[in-house]
């Protein structure tokens, strides 16, 4: 526990400084001019000043910070390093910023680790909402209340237009910055993560898009107008299925036992930056087999029939992509693109409008009121648990509590008539 403080001026002004041995911690030497560099996140290449060779060696570094009215004060300030070195706690001054470190450190440290549209998301909030109003703030002073000024403009007028932002967009801005932080502390960056001290607003609802749904009749409906659609066969299969919509464009002849009437969900297709990439499963579970109905089964084999025609009518300049789903030359669908398609032919059958992925909510809601089992229904979803299946689809429980109730009333009353 090595420190001093000394007074700096003369004897009626002035102020105190303190100077504290820290410990060893890397360092790089120019053999050229000799000066020294501190290696706080990443080594140089070269000697900034003269552009000679680095060495890189560990040296006992000091800190000294000045400004103190008092000698009280600088004690107090001076223990408290001391106390966090002794705990392994200290962390070095740092100047970077915060748009330094999400730009430069955090996002091409985490994109390998997450989902490519995760990291897509991540980009967009740090480059539109995180950065323009924070980035030039130090990361080891960021604060809670600085980031609840943040939540604040943006709920006035963070939107692309200058309009408020949405209290789900935000919340998913604080989920960002949040895991940002978080990774900081564990490399060592700062000391805690400023944000447990602040406050996003509550999303109603749990922050979930409207779930709107079909019924049978009005299903049944949906698939008989789109009979001669090309893409009939995706919607049949979607909705049958309950898969998603980029599981679906990713699914392969390789990927269906027709004759064992299975398919199973090995990868997706996802749309990012203006592209469309191969990703695996949204969900550990995802990956899964799906049990196919005879009706299927047909749609899909006349669906390999029809790509087989169109095979044969472009010859070489076929795209041999092995996709069940494709463009008339066998190229990848864009995802994007069959949302609007889908709303298109919704509109044309005249039917009460839903999200291509409420064809999914349709499936898992008739499958529950018919009485599949949960756990059936969450592994047809790919679901992590069946209790995020009974969660989502809780509007379709009641009528099964309902039933339930009037058939262990008939076993019980009906036994003891």
């Amino acid at each position: 526990m090595r420190g001093s403080v000394r007074h700096r001026g003369n004897e009626r002004g002035g102020s105190w400084e303190y100077i504290c041995d820290v410990g060893l911690a890397p360092v790089q030497r120019c053999r050229e001019c000799k000066k020294k560099y501190w290696v706080e996140r990443r080594p140089k290449d070269s000697c900034p000043s003269c552009g000679g060779e680095l060495v890189e060696s560990e040296e006992r570094r000091r800190q000294t910070k000045a400004g103190f009215a008092t000698k009280k004060e600088c004690l107090a300030a001076m223990n408290k390093v001391l106390v966090a070195v002794s705990e392994h706690n200290y962390q070095a001054p740092s100047k970077a910023t915060v748009r330094e470190y999400l730009t430069k450190e955090w996002l091409p440290a985490i994109k390998s680790t997450i989902r490519p549209s995760t990291f897509t998301s991540y980009t967009q909030h740090v480059e539109c909402h995180i950065c323009p109003h924070l980035g030039s703030v130090r990361l080891q002073q960021l604060s809670g209340s600085q980031v609840n000024a943040l939540y604040a403009l943006l709920a006035e007028r963070g939107g692309k237009k200058g309009g408020p932002l949405s209290a789900r967009t935000i919340h998913h801005v604080h989920t960002c910055l949040h895991k940002a932080c978080k990774d900081a502390v564990r490399w060592g960056l700062i000391t805690k993560n400023p944000l447990e001290a602040a406050d996003p607003p509550r999303v109603k609802g749990g922050g979930a898009k409207e779930m709107k749904t079909w019924t049978k009749e009005q299903l049944r409906a949906f698939l008989a107008s789109v009979t001669n659609d090309r893409l009939s066969p995706l919607w049949h299969t979607m909705a049958m299925t309950g898969m998603r919509r980029g599981e679906a464009l990713g699914l392969r002849w390789i990927d269906i036992d027709l004759e064992n009437a299975r398919l199973s969900v090995r990868r997706s297709l996802v749309p990012t930056n203006r592209e469309v990439i191969v990703s695996e499963p949204k969900t550990a579970k995802g990956r899964r087999v799906i049990a196919l109905d005879a009706a299927t089964v047909e749609v899909l084999k006349a669906q390999a029939a029809r790509q087989l025609e169109e095979q044969h009518q472009w010859g070489d300049a076929w795209v041999d992509t092995g996709l069940v789903f494709t463009k008339e030359n066998g190229e990848a669908l864009d995802p994007e693109t069959i949302t609007r398609w889908f709303r298109v032919a919704v509109k044309n059958a005249m039917l009460p409008e839903i999200r291509l992925h409420d064809l999914r909510h349709t499936h898992a809601t008739l499958a529950l009121q018919a009485g599949i089992h949960p756990k059936v229904v969450s592994e047809r979803l790919g679901h992590a648990t069946v209790s995020i299946t009974l969660d989502t689809y809780s509007h379709a429980i009641p009528a099964m509590q309902e039933e339930a109730a009037a058939m262990i009333a008939a076993l019980v009353l009906n036994g003891a008539a």
